[in-house]
């Protein structure tokens, strides 16, 4: 557009200059210089981003890291070293991570929540949930376990206070078999209802 506009003003003759306004053209203006030449169009500014799933504390160079961070010319092991430093709490989780590189080969880490499921299991000490959920007991979520989780999940979940999310904790128990505090979930739900948890709930 720029370029046309430029083309334009060459095919008519230049405006009568007065000492007192005298005219900018688009071609004399030193400030529109680099647009007219198309300096920096089309230059690359967007940032790289990686995302994978890694193990808590244990990510390596090799899949899934390595294949997709080695083209983007960064060191691969300070990436792998910074990851396991932030997800050493994480251990035996699968952790979502997010690296962005920029064009200096700098990067930034951003490490997610492991899935409520992974988390419950770790609290619980189980290593997988019932697969009767209705009918046997897989195992049982001390409910400041709950708490802990819904406060990890928080700003992920679709709840907009802690007595809420921890709800939804309660709720994904339900499905893998797993008691709160030694009890069902419609009888830890109506506990959380009489306000029985409020001491840790309502801050």
């Amino acid at each position: 557009m720029l370029k046309y506009m430029v083309e334009v003003i060459r095919a008519f003759p230049p405006f009568p200059r007065s000492p007192l306004f005298p005219p900018t053209s688009i071609v004399t203006d030193p400030s529109l210089v680099p647009f007219i030449r198309g300096d920096g169009i089309g230059a690359k500014t967007m940032a790289e981003v990686v995302e994978v799933l890694v193990s808590g504390g244990k990510a390596t160079a090799g899949p899934p890291l390595g294949p997709s961070l080695g083209p983007l010319g960064i060191n691969v092991k300070a990436v792998v070293d910074e990851i396991n430093k932030k997800t050493a709490s994480f251990n035996g989780m699968q952790v979502p991570v997010r690296i962005e590189v920029d064009a200096k080969k700098n990067f930034t880490l951003t490490v997610g929540i492991p899935p409520t499921t992974a988390l419950i299991k770790k609290e619980a000490g189980i290593e997988k949930g019932s697969k009767e959920p209705n009918a046997i007991v897989a195992g049982n979520l001390p409910f400041e376990a709950a708490v802990r989780i819904a406060s990890m999940k928080l700003e992920g979940m679709l709840s907009y206070e802690l007595k809420t999310a921890v709800k939804e904790v309660v709720g994904t128990c339900v499905s893998m078999g797993v008691t709160v505090d030694g009890k069902k979930a419609k009888d830890v739900f109506a506990d959380i209802a009489a306000g029985k948890y409020d001491s840790v709930l309502v801050k």
